[in-house]
């Protein structure tokens, strides 16, 4: 095994020995505890499956059959949680089929980043994460489970809805993605009407069209985002079934994949030989392997906080070096759009997430020593999922990529190490994703434009104001200023002064995710201006460096650190519901702690 990724592990597991301890013991406790749907009131139990016809009445009235809870993200405004409509009766009847009942425990927000972008709801997106996990554990509560299947995919439901699970640790979990949307136009494509709107050569109407040529049925976006970023992430820690994550909706492989998620859940729940609770899968072992997975495909920056939630929810602490040395010991091995041309169902075809995991467990990369719902190890997730006949089986995924412009072995990297970096300086601590970073574009050092909102920097681009080397500064941007947005809205407009030769930069408390492309990007900035930090002290005109060769941010004015600055006042308190947030925000951690208000 890598002697990098060996020393990251150890070092988390020492780091998070006691908080892990506290986790694991309530874990035994609840596993051991009698107190489940035999241990509730007549009347208890007859409101739990009055709804349910009378043999799944019979059944649910013992211990003979497990029941199993379902928590759905299901909503038909989202086109990738469109996708789970129907599969509570599919559950239904595969749980009837494979001798157990499931029951809708609950449903959990699932709002969606892409309808928000650049409007006053995304202030809510990621606190809806943390609201995710509450509901999830409100639908667990009812002790009436023996295992859950949890249905999520995009940005904040999947590490939500994992969060909540993971207090219900004693239980096996499986979650069941929907699957990616068929290709529609080319995301080259598509960024190119986007920077074409932007520079006023297309009107609305055209890139409305274009638009909606690329989003244009159910199912994830295509492009390695967040949501696409969440399926590589929970088949790399183990709770999803192999191959599972980039199966398209509506096929004859995924309903399989769907019923047998129910099969297994049967085989593994606490009366069986097989017990594999959710809290001995989510360990130090397979958080750093999602680490590995996360860099050595460019994924989504959202996980910079979500994994470090996660994992504190597990009982295991991991901070931003961690990320920092996965990646310098990893290498890049995956060019999905915004890191390449290729969408996700490209990757699919040319080799998926079997022959990931096949090379970077070949390359010792990946920690062996853990438990998935499929079993010991990691030998089964280097095979991929088909039918033959009518029975769903399981063969060798591809020897080599059949696309080596998009995915990579170990030994053919991209590039030797991984997609992110930390930067650290007197500006605090940040991410940058590098990506889909050129060399070139590394270092940066220019003059700072300071704004306090993103449709700040969008108007005086218009106004030619920024055509310029230039450091863009979006500040109060953070999770307690408001809720931690993300600003898409500047790529077009960032990207254009990119490709006419300027030198160009962003530097924010806010949030980026998955789309962070081309321009260089220090975000999740901590502390954050709202917490007193330094680039409240930034002024325009005040010369910066942001350097991912040497992982540095600095101001390289003279007399910076001295400067003061008046406390911050908390924005974006009212309208589409914001209001109803205000006393939360104050509570929010920082950045590299997760930005929660639960863990």
């Amino acid at each position: 095994m890598n002697h990098k990724i060996k020393a990251v592990t150890q070092r988390i597991k020492e780091r998070s020995q006691k908080v892990r301890s506290e986790y694991v013991g309530l874990m035994t406790d609840e596993s051991h505890s009698s107190v489940t749907r035999n241990g509730l009131a007549c009347g208890n139990l007859a409101h739990a499956f009055a709804a349910c016809s009378d043999d799944e009445k019979l059944s649910l009235s013992g211990e003979s059959k497990p029941n199993f809870g379902i928590i759905t993200s299901y909503n038909d405004m989202l086109s990738a949680h469109k996708t789970y409509e129907d599969y509570p009766k599919m559950l239904r009847e595969a749980a009837r089929k494979h001798g157990a009942v499931a029951q809708v425990a609950s449903g959990v927000p699932a709002m969606c980043d892409g309808v928000t972008q650049g409007q006053a709801g995304m202030e809510l997106s990621l606190l809806s994460r943390d609201i995710i996990a509450l509901s999830t554990a409100i639908g667990m509560s009812h002790k009436m489970f023996d295992g859950g299947l949890c249905l999520g995919i995009c940005d904040k439901i999947v590490p939500g809805m994992l969060i909540g699970s993971l207090r219900f640790g004693h239980l096996p979990f499986i979650f069941i993605p929907g699957g990616p949307m068929e290709s529609g136009i080319s995301n080259e494509e598509k960024a190119k009407h986007r920077r074409d709107y932007a520079q006023g050569k297309i009107g609305r109407k055209e890139l409305l069209k274009a638009e909606s040529a690329s989003y244009h049925s159910a199912g994830t976006c295509t492009f390695y985002g967040t949501a696409n970023s969440n399926q590589m992430l929970m088949e790399m820690l183990g709770v999803h079934l192999p191959g599972s994550s980039f199966v398209t909706p509506n096929t004859p492989l995924r309903h399989a994949l769907n019923e047998f998620a129910v099969q297994r859940l049967t085989e593994i729940i606490n009366q069986k030989e097989e017990y594999t609770p959710l809290y001995k899968v989510i360990t130090a072992e397979s958080i750093v392997n999602a680490l590995v997975g996360l860099v050595s495909t460019g994924g989504s920056t959202n996980h910079t906080l979500h994994l470090i939630a996660i994992a504190r929810a597990a009982g295991i602490i991991i901070d931003w070096q961690d990320f920092n040395d996965v990646s310098e010991a990893v290498p890049s091995i995956v060019r999905v759009y915004p890191n390449g041309s290729a969408d996700i169902n490209h990757f699919q075809a040319c080799g998926g997430m079997g022959y990931l995991i096949k090379t970077l467990r070949n390359g010792g990369y990946l920690n062996e020593n853990v438990k998935t719902v499929m079993g010991e190890g990691l030998e089964a997730y280097t095979k991929e999922p088909r039918i033959e006949g009518d029975k769903l089986v399981w063969k060798d995924s591809p020897q080599e990529s059949l696309d080596k412009e998009v995915l990579r072995s170990v030994d053919e990297a991209f590039s030797p190490t991984g997609g992110l970096k930390i930067l650290d300086g007197n500006l605090g601590r940040s991410v940058v994703k590098i990506s889909a970073v050129k060399e070139e574009h590394y270092v940066v050092r220019a003059r700072a434009e300071v704004f306090s909102d993103q449709n700040e920097v969008v108007e005086a681009f218009k106004r030619k104001e920024l055509n310029k080397d230039v450091i863009v500064v979006v500040k109060n941007q953070g999770p307690q200023a408001n809720g931690m947005p993300e600003l898409h809205k500047l790529t077009p407009s960032l990207s254009i002064l990119q490709n006419q030769g300027y030198k160009v930069a962003l530097v924010t408390d806010g949030r980026m995710s998955g789309a962070s492309g081309k321009v260089p990007a220090a975000i999740h900035l901590t502390p954050e201006s709202m917490n007193n930090g330094p680039i409240a002290k930034i002024q325009s005109g005040d010369l910066l460096e942001l350097n991912a060769d040497t992982g540095q941010l600095n101001c390289l004015e003279d007399g910076f650190a001295d400067r003061t600055v008046d406390k911050q006042s908390i924005i974006g308190q009212s309208g589409v519901g914001r209001e109803l947030f205000a006393q939360i925000r104050p509570l929010i951690s920082q950045s590299e702690l997760g930005a929660s208000f639960i863990i």
